[in-house]
């Protein structure tokens, strides 16, 4: 290889790592939402407002519909994800047809971002205002996630996927940690800052608004574009034209079953990592009567580790392979929450174990699934791939919670409730040892690396 051959790839190497490490960025604007947002912060604080607003029988009226004030925050979440579903796969069908991702990751990040800052002005009894600025962001969020990892196969080589996912999964990690400590120490120190709760809130609500956007400016500067599905002369950003480019792909999965295969497995064992997620602090304060200050810990704890995790099976993966590795997270899953079952009430330390197993896990399974998932997308496909990928962790998440609920709707026991989600975690783990994944990225015609 000549000089300037030696030279070419070295800067093409250099400005994948710049774009990687720009990508990376993403993570850590956009995890504050979900952790400090939505995790912590805005469901007791909405559920409030909405207790202001509602008449002596408890109910509000949004729209007309009589809802009572404690379910309000989860109708609402409801209806985001409804949403998102609809959402989601339109605006991956454009952004692959016309390959204009960045200005819709541009558009849905401060969308998402400045309603998240508006948040500062719910006050008294808005809950309607809350209402919608949650949709709206939570929509927005979902858009922009779906853009963000349909450029992960573009800017990491197929070998390098594993890798890059987990960086930046670890990223995420760390900044909803970072911030969620900040936002902590002036909840619980507002009146030494001469502030009242609520004030001390909307303050944390908002600032994870103005982080989520002042750090989206870093990958949209790295990232670039690439060419779309169709020529740029013809590739202007309709509905119509996203909507027909969807029905097209719909049509073209069937040719791919080992992509739809995974798919399933993901949808399996991923409902039963978002309800463990959800419902982990309802266990541990109703049925191990552990008390708000070791939720708020167990919460940080989880999200240190995670990073950590992330990191640690992403180079498992490299050794195993993201498949094996994955396999082997789910079996942790499963001793985890069987674990759970067993754990003795009024024991912080217990809970605190089983915060830290679940953070090691999180993490890496989150990641890993990710790089997976994109050797298996045809090229040209991801955003529209990625936007199924994410529906079927937004869309079908009503069956952990449902299974949940069911099972201590007919026991009365927590214990059994947590332990029946065991079986997300089993039927995943045998639907992905089906999975001939080699054969899968073959089959959409990608490059295999040398372990996945």
């Amino acid at each position: 290889m000549g000089t300037e051959a030696v030279s070419e790839a070295a800067d093409g190497v250099a400005e994948r790592r710049r774009e990687q490490r720009g990508w990376y960025y993403y993570d850590w604007a956009n995890s504050v939402f979900s952790t400090s947002v939505i995790t912590v912060f805005l469901g007791p604080y909405l559920t409030e407002i909405a207790k202001a607003a509602a008449d002596s029988d408890g109910y509000v009226y949004p729209l007309g519909i009589p809802v009572r004030d404690g379910s309000y925050f989860a109708y609402v979440v409801s209806a985001s994800v409804l949403l998102s579903v609809l959402v989601m796969p339109l605006a991956g069908a454009v952004a692959d047809r016309t390959g204009r991702k960045k200005p819709i990751l541009a558009v849905s990040a401060y969308l998402g971002a400045g309603a998240t800052a508006c948040m500062f002005f719910l006050d008294g009894d808005r809950y309607l205002l809350g209402g919608a600025l949650l949709i709206l962001a939570n929509v927005a969020y979902a858009v922009s996630v779906v853009v963000y990892n349909a450029f992960l196969p573009q800017i990491a080589l197929p070998e390098e996927r594993d890798a890059v996912s987990s960086k930046g999964w670890a990223f995420g990690y760390a900044a909803g940690a970072l911030v969620l400590v900040a936002n902590l120490a002036l909840f619980l120190g507002h009146e030494a800052l001469g502030v009242t709760e609520g004030t001390a809130v909307r303050i944390c609500l908002a600032s994870a608004g103005l982080w989520w956007g002042v750090f989206t400016l870093v990958p949209l500067r790295r990232l670039r574009e690439r060419p779309g599905a169709v020529p740029a002369a013809q590739a202007r950003p309709s509905l119509g034209g996203g909507w027909r480019q969807l029905i097209t792909t719909f049509k073209e999965m069937r040719r791919y079953p080992l992509t739809l295969m995974f798919l399933l497995a993901y949808l399996l064992y991923n409902d039963g990592v978002q309800t463990v997620i959800s419902q982990a602090s309802v266990f541990g304060s109703e049925e191990l009567g552990v008390d708000q200050t070791t939720l708020i810990g167990a919460i940080l704890l989880v999200q240190v580790l995670a990073m950590a995790g992330a990191l640690l099976l992403g180079r498992l993966a490299q050794t195993y392979g993201a498949k094996h590795t994955i396999l082997g997270s789910l079996v942790a899953w499963t001793a985890t929450v069987t674990g759970g079952y067993f754990l003795p009430a009024g024991e912080a330390l217990w809970f605190f174990a089983l915060a830290g197993s679940i953070g090691l896990v999180l993490g890496g399974t989150q990641a890993l699934s990710r790089s997976l998932f994109a050797q298996l997308v045809p090229k040209g496909k991801e955003a529209e791939y990625f936007s199924l990928y994410e529906v079927s962790d937004r869309g079908t998440s009503w069956l952990g919670p449902l299974v949940f609920g069911v099972t201590y709707q007919l026991t009365g026991s927590y214990r059994d409730a947590i332990i029946s989600l065991v079986v997300f975690f089993v039927l995943g783990f045998l639907l992905l040892l089906r999975v001939p994944v080699r054969r899968a990225a073959e089959a959409v015609g990608n490059v295999v690396p040398g372990r996945i």
